[in-house]
């Protein structure tokens, strides 16, 4: 079978070629995806004098002499015995890895940095441990490697090296192998990275393990930086954008060079723009930033609704000869912040967002690219156009995909601590994503307790402090619970978060009081309800989609009706976009996660989603709830209510009238209707006119399972993945909202299931089994591609249900 060539790729590679791109440049830098081929070992193992400095053998060397005892394998260097190594204590996996979706469930309510905060799940000590070769014709390059998210507290060792220890569950560790390294015939070289994950940086599900990606990058000595470019648009106009540039060139040779750097300015087709070309002198072992403005005639802002990129082509040359190449991606748009509300590209642009952090179901926190791009479709459906990365740095890929869907991000740093460690955890963060055209500004903290306090205020400004000298393209805020008019902390930031300031109408108050205060609503709502229920059960642990009224929170919409009201609010940040795995409110066991989302775990959205669907998009809507299948209730009343972006709606049971009234704007009707199996109907109206239509109807019982795959066809590169889910039906094809059945998978092909769901937070059942109860209706099931070409067929069957089957192409 032909390899899938897609077209655009091959012209985008001859423009790039034309303009001097590919060909020799290709083999300058090389950025290898570290992923695959690691070991894992969960728990502690006495290593010290395996990798004590000078030593090499055992879990750190590739080039050891194994003997069998007669209770382990014992590795032995030529010298002496350093480890015990027995090779079925290890297991292979792939990375990214995520091990405690795998552990048991425990009723201990003191796991977490707070009661039930991690979800139930015992984090613990792990090793990761990989052999790879590298060529004879690398001796010489500089060659580091990066791991993009450790969960947390990593040490690494090379070839018995010590490398050094990394305690941020969240940013990139960075080292340089190169002097450490075996080339060509001196033999294999080994990695161990020791994971201890037994401390808590947040108050939620983190994960174990490497659950980002790990790249190993090769250049020449003469290179540019880590994060070496800094692209910024200075002036922007219809008729033309003034592009800055500035570039960190790194000289590790003993001797000086002189060297021409060339600027190149793509379009998203690869179309040249513009070159800028310079040379400089670099001392030796130094560095120098070089600083070039280019333009580009008629730019094509990035907005999310016009995601329009452009790339910046680096090129190093030194005596004719190209040595390094590197690409920029970036964005023209402008951004303004004001006491009137948030401008973009000049226009008032009210921000609609969710705060998000980065679990799924069946994967734990190692998310696969795919899935990061599946979430940001369900919100950008739902008409999101704002994500705020709570309460810690994102993946650099899900910023990637930010900046090609088009979502502004508020780009959060984990902790308030002006530490060297918090301080240069808040610069790493800050030059990785700085380029981003999505990231529109950095928050800095998020309810800290030292909020409106005089030594919080202290820190808070030396982190401002840092930020500006790194980034004076982006407004600084903190996502602020308390403290907003004490001890000078707001004063500190550019703009003032409000996480839940409608306690009290505080923001409306301060508004009065500081007229020259700038405003966001970093968070809001933090709406609870499990999706498919309609009554609150302890016992159970769900709550009702009517809500429970959290002293905290607002309703769906209302939250968003203060931004119309109110626009030098900014715009919001919805708590939360999905479901995610610990801190279950307002109950604990046997909930083992949060009703927080405005979509479960799954990615399935709860009543509340339309309330926003109503509110953020124009398309004509009305949504009524609970559903219409409740034995046992005939002929009483019962209470409905509903969400619609209509200026009037009615309500039919049976075809016979039970309301019709006019709507305020992002309120929700409410009234009670006598229940009747049969058809419950909604319209709604606009100026009159009937203009959008949901049908409820008293269903039999369920008779067969249908398979919806987000595509047909996927990558054989061993990574991508198709979210399948699930719908339980009755005869005539309608989903029964109270179904649980079994449901078994099965799968063959270049395939595997990598994970199952249900967004049930109280289901303690296996995210890696191969089966998994339905809950209200629906489950889910992952499945990822391998390496090769052919049809996946994945079958479903369910005890008296007729199953089904999906078919999947693998190019």
């Amino acid at each position: 079978m032909k390899p899938c060539i897609p077209k655009l790729t091959i012209v985008l590679s001859l423009v790039l070629y034309s303009i001097g791109w590919l060909g020799t440049a290709q083999a300058q830098r090389s950025r290898e995806n570290f992923d695959k081929l690691w070991q894992f070992h969960k728990g502690d193992i006495a290593i010290k004098q395996a990798v004590k400095a000078g030593k090499q053998g055992g879990l750190t060397d590739a080039n050891v002499k194994v003997v069998e005892g007669e209770e382990a394998i014992i590795a032995y260097t030529d010298k002496n015995k350093v480890a015990n190594y027995k090779p079925s204590d290890w297991i292979n996996v792939n990375l990214p890895h995520d091990w405690l979706i795998e552990e048991p469930y425990i009723h201990d309510d003191n796991i977490g940095s707070q009661p039930a905060g991690n979800g139930y799940r015992l984090p613990g000590i792990g090793f990761y441990r990989k052999e790879f070769e590298v060529s004879e014709a690398d001796s010489g390059r500089k060659i580091t490697i990066e791991f993009d998210g450790i969960f947390r507290n990593s040490t690494v060792w090379v070839n018995g090296h010590l490398m050094g220890n990394h305690p941020s569950g969240y940013l990139p560790a960075w080292y340089d192998l190169t002097n450490v390294l075996r080339y060509g015939k001196e033999g294999k070289n080994v990695i161990l990275v020791k994971v201890d994950a037994t401390d808590y940086e947040g108050w939620w599900y983190e994960g174990c393990g490497i659950y980002r990606h790990v790249w190993l990058t090769k250049t020449d000595p003469l290179h540019v930086a880590r994060f070496g470019t800094f692209v910024t648009t200075p002036s922007v106009s219809d008729r033309e954008a003034v592009v800055s540039v500035k570039t960190t060139i790194q000289n590790e040779y003993k001797d000086p060079k002189t060297i021409t750097l060339v600027s190149k300015l793509v379009d998203s087709k690869g179309a040249l723009l513009n070159t800028q070309t310079v040379s400089q002198s670099i001392a030796a072992f130094d560095q120098v930033e070089i600083a070039q403005t280019g333009t580009i005639p008629q730019p094509q802002r990035w907005s999310p609704e016009t995601p329009n990129l452009y790339k910046v082509l680096t090129e190093v040359s030194e005596a004719g000869k190209l040595v390094d190449t590197y690409e920029t991606t970036f964005g023209v748009r402008t951004i303004a912040l004001t006491t009137e509300g948030f401008f973009l590209n000049g226009k008032l642009y009210p921000i609609k967002g969710t705060a998000n952090h980065q679990d799924f179901a069946g994967v734990g926190v190692a998310l696969p690219d795919k899935l990061n791009a599946y979430r940001l479709k369900l919100l950008k459906e739902m008409g999101c156009n704002g994500y705020r990365t709570a309460h810690h740095p994102p993946t650099p890929e899900l910023l990637d995909l930010c900046d090609q869907m088009g979502l502004l991000v508020m780009d959060e740093n984990r902790l308030l601590t002006s530490t060297d460690n918090g301080l240069n955890d808040l610069k790493t963060l800050l030059y990785r994503d700085r380029n981003h055209p999505s990231i529109f500004m950095w928050s800095l903290e998020n309810e800290e307790s030292l909020e409106g306090n005089v030594t919080g205020t202290r820190i808070l400004a030396k982190m401002v402090e840092t930020a500006r000298k790194i980034d004076t393209t982006r407004p600084t805020t903190a996502a602020m619970n308390h403290g907003w008019n004490e001890g000078g902390y707001s004063d500190a930031v550019d703009v003032v978060g409000y996480n839940y300031g409608q306690r009290g109408m505080q923001y409306v108050k301060d508004h009065e009081k500081f007229p020259q205060r700038k405003m966001i609503v970093s968070e809001s709502t933090s709406y609870v309800a499990t999706r498919g229920e309609h009554e609150d059960n302890k016992q159970k642990g769900y709550v009702s989609n009517f809500g429970m009224g959290l002293s905290w929170g607002l309703q769906p919409g209302q939250d968003w009706k203060h931004i119309v009201q109110y626009p030098y609010l900014s715009g919001t940040f919805v708590w939360s976009g999905f479901d995610y795995r610990g801190e279950p409110t307002p109950y604990r066991w046997p909930c083992v996660s949060s009703h927080f989302g405005i979509m479960d775990l799954c990615g399935f959205p709860k009543d509340g989603y339309y309330a926003y669907k109503a509110a953020w998009t124009d398309t004509p809507l009305v949504h009524v709830f609970p559903h219409w299948n409740w034995p046992g209730k005939e002929s009483k009343p019962m209470k409905m209510r509903g969400y619609t972006n209509c200026d009037e709606v009615e309500w039919l049971v049976n075809g016979k009238r039970v309301l019709k009234q006019k709507v305020e704007p992002f309120e929700y009707i409410e009234s009670e209707v006598v229940y009747q199996p049969g058809q419950f109907e909604a319209r709604g109206y606009k100026g009159g006119k009937l203009v959008a239509r949901e049908l409820l109807q008293t269903t039999t019982a369920p008779a067969h399972l249908t398979l919806n795959a987000d595509v047909t066809s996927l990558k054989a590169d061993g990574t991508d993945v198709a979210i399948i889910n699930i719908a339980i039906r009755d005869a005539k094809g309608r989903v029964v909202p109270t179904a649980s059945n079994q449901v078994k998978f099965s799968i063959n092909g270049p395939g595997r299931i990598i994970g199952t769901g249900n967004g049930n937070p109280s289901s303690r059942e296996s995210d890696k089994a191969s089966q998994r109860m339905a809950f209200n209706g629906y489950c889910q099931v992952l499945v990822q591609s391998n390496q090769s070409a052919g049809d996946i067929r994945l079958s479903a069957t369910a005890e008296t249900l007729k199953g089904a089957e999906v078919i999947l192409h693998v190019h």
